[in-house]
């Protein structure tokens, strides 16, 4: 078995993608959604106060992430309803991978406007063998960065009964300010999803969920937003907006299977 510090090391040889070994934080978000000319304006008048994340090339990649869900949609429910404590699981990798490539189980935890994640590395065909063989080894036979934060995963996967669902992909650019470590922009282009071919390594195929003209900004930040940033935003015209991946994806490709009357997300032009 490989050990802890091979996985970091695997996982910091990635170009730009030194830091995203980083398995436990917590945050404030705010999100919008935005067309293409706002996120055009506002790239270029964040430019003196933001530089391109380290991650990727100039600050842009690809996130692939494959979502869990109960037969019951436990976890479509509780975003849906924007329950005060709600959490997600997901694998997720970053750009083209194979099966020996590294990936991350999430936990995403959110209470109000507070989001916690924890994390842990792990080979992808290392995250397969758990999801196919947990009910026939111990925990401690799997290999990862942190056997906490799998046993942290295991427990939330047998209490909602959770199974993998879809795959949701998209394309991030991705800001962080010169000043202020704690302030992190991005933006999600070109959001597309699944429910077939649940194979990470074969890529961020799938069809759009939201249209094509609009992006998901969110501002990530410690404490609160900077008055500066504030005024960018509201001298172009952004409104805080949750536009929620997971439910919007889920209700694309499930729309039959939920029941009626559910109000859909509102995720095209005309619908702002």
């Amino acid at each position: 078995m490989k050990s802890d510090l091979h996985l970091l090391t695997s996982a910091a040889t990635w170009k730009g993608f030194e830091n995203m070994a980083i398995e436990i934080f917590r945050r404030k978000e705010q999100k919008y959604l935005i067309t293409t000319e706002q996120y055009r304006e506002l790239i270029y008048q964040l430019s003196p106060f933001m530089r391109p994340d380290k991650f990727g090339v100039d600050g842009r990649y690809t996130v692939t992430s494959l979502y869990f869900e109960s037969p019951d949609r436990k976890i479509y429910y509780e975003t849906k309803n924007k329950l005060r404590f709600r959490q997600k699981l997901r694998l997720r990798v970053y750009n083209d991978t194979d099966r020996e490539g590294t990936a991350f189980f999430e936990i995403k935890q959110k209470h109000k406007k507070v989001v916690n994640k924890r994390r842990m590395l792990l080979p992808l065909s290392e995250a397969y063998r758990y999801l196919e063989e947990s009910e026939l080894y111990p925990l401690d036979s799997f290999e990862s960065s942190n056997p906490q934060v799998l046993r942290e995963v295991d427990y939330f996967r047998k209490l909602y009964n959770l199974e993998p669902e879809m795959v949701v992909s998209y394309d991030r650019h991705a800001l962080h300010c010169v000043d202020d470590a704690d302030l992190r922009i991005t933006f999600d282009l070109n959001l597309r999803c699944r429910n077939h071919d649940l194979l990470l390594e074969h890529g961020s195929y799938g069809e759009n969920f939201i249209d094509k003209n609009l992006v998901v900004l969110e501002v990530k930040v410690n404490d609160s937003v900077p008055l500066w940033l504030t005024r960018i935003l509201q001298r172009i015209h952004c409104e805080q907006r949750s536009a929620s991946k997971f439910c919007t994806s889920l209700e694309l490709l499930e729309t039959a299977k939920l029941p009626n009357g559910i109000e859909k997300e509102h995720v095209s032009i005309g619908g702002m």
